[in-house]
């Protein structure tokens, strides 16, 4: 299958097939200039459809359902996978126990937090954003009609704007990140540099993972393992029998080899290091190989001790680990969404959080910018979207980036208003696609009527 990288407005990831009913992050997007002034000038109350409406009330909302409930199993109360059950293949009445319970499904281990969770206000009523989608102003329920979200939070500074929860799920659940988990990971490094545990970004994989000596990954600087550069060919398009197939099998099989030992089998370099961008799962799990030998502890310990405490989560999170007990740091991560929604928030606040500095300002501001001649930037090599430390960024003049992971998962900040978005789902694709655009929509009216400044 032949696949290419494309972008939407908002610089979100879209990887589109060339066949004949292609359709790119461009089809189905069509707003046009009258219906964005309507929608930035807009200050009228909304009424909100699908069963949801404006919450005068305290807390979060939730609906028993959600798009397609039958089919994602809801007369079967959305089961759970058997524990030690696949990954790959899930049917889709599966799909919501595993996102919402992956941690009874797959071995983790916990990321302790601390018995002081950090306060979260609320607004009065819930906000009612509209937005211009295929020429039409849809609401913020249109979207959750339409889309398998199984959750939905936007916050600005502490305080919690929108918060509900589709498929029976509640606050309590601990949502899987996948890919989200990769700028968790970047932060990490950031501290471990800081800290002097990590001497320097130039610094190749094997001073620190001497494994991986006589090979292209341990030949490459850490820098350009943050920025999916390394150079060595990796295939990841979420067909089977990619790169990334092969990696999934050495680490989530019980008797899989692991992270170290098929990372070696990745071993022709096809550019430099530093010069070509290649999303690489791959070049996520060395860098978590190179941050395990160099701080000394689990990346679970470090996450727990660094960031999980210091934020003040209210729920431990957790990662997954491989057969030898190496994180999973490509992806794998689960967290309550308003625990995903305070890291995005002490990002938005570049790095400083619950009365500290968590991760350093310096190193968020490196992380979440580019130059403008770099081929990381936006407007590069990928089009519109930029990438920084294991980090999407956005067009435009104004700061934003994004985590995400496959099947929906994505976490907006825009640090000028700070507001945060996160939304947790169970798209059917792996692989991002049409649905990104009409989130793309939905985010961006929400910053143009609650975020600008």
């Amino acid at each position: 299958m032949n696949v290419k990288i494309t972008t939407n407005f908002l610089g979100m990831k879209t990887i589109a097939s060339k066949l004949p009913t292609n359709l790119g992050a461009a089809a189905g997007l069509r707003v046009t200039t009258a219906l964005l002034a309507v929608l930035v000038a807009s200050t009228m109350p909304v009424s909100v459809g699908g069963g949801l409406r404006a919450q005068s009330s305290v807390g979060p909302t939730f609906s028993q359902t959600g798009p397609a409930a039958e089919a994602y199993g809801a007369a079967q109360n959305y089961p759970i996978p058997e524990r030690g059950r696949g990954l790959a293949g899930l049917p889709q009445e599966l799909l919501v126990g595993l996102h919402s319970h992956y941690d009874q499904v797959r071995p983790v281990r916990a990321v302790p937090t601390s018995d002081a969770p950090s306060p979260l206000k609320r607004a009065p009523r819930q906000i009612t954003p509209v937005y211009a989608y295929d020429g039409r102003i849809k609401s913020i329920a249109d979207y959750l009609s339409s889309h398998p979200a199984t959750g939905l939070l936007i916050a600005r500074d502490d305080t919690i704007l929108y918060e509900h929860y589709q498929y029976a799920r509640t606050d309590r659940d601990r949502f899987a990140s996948w890919s989200m988990a990769k700028t968790v990971l970047g932060l990490l490094v950031g501290i471990a540099v800081s800290e002097g545990a990590i001497g320097s970004l130039n610094d190749v994989a094997s001073k620190y993972v001497p494994e991986l000596r006589d090979t292209e990954y341990g030949a490459t600087p850490i820098r350009a393992l943050l920025q999916m550069s390394s150079g060595v060919l990796f295939i990841e398009t979420y067909q089977p029998g990619d790169d990334v197939s092969k990696l999934g099998a050495a680490v989530f099989a019980p008797d899989g080899v692991g992270g170290l030992e098929v990372l070696k089998r990745f071993n022709t370099r096809v550019a430099p290091p530093g010069t070509r961008f290649n999303y690489s799962s791959a070049d996520s799990e060395v860098l978590g190989l190179v941050l395990r030998r160099a701080v000394g502890m689990t990346l679970t310990e470090y996450l727990s001790t660094r960031i999980w405490k210091k934020l003040g989560a209210e729920a431990d999170a957790a990662w997954d680990v491989d057969s030898t007990g190496q994180e999973i740091t490509f992806c794998c991560m689960v967290a309550t969404l308003r625990d995903w929604a305070r890291l995005g928030l002490m990002l938005a606040n570049d790095g400083a959080w619950n009365g500290q500095q968590i991760v350093p300002r310096q190193w968020i501001l490196d992380a979440t910018t580019t130059t403008s001649n770099s081929y990381l930037a936006p407007g590069g090599q990928m089009a519109t979207i930029g990438y920084g430390y294991q980090v999407w960024i956005s067009p435009g003049e104004r700061r934003r980036f994004s985590l995400q992971g496959i099947r929906g998962q994505v976490m907006v900040v825009d640090p000028l208003s700070r507001l945060v978005l996160v939304h947790t789902a169970v798209r059917l694709n792996a692989a991002p696609g049409p649905a990104n655009v009409e989130l793309a929509a939905l985010i961006t009216a929400v910053i143009a009527q609650y975020g600008l400044r």
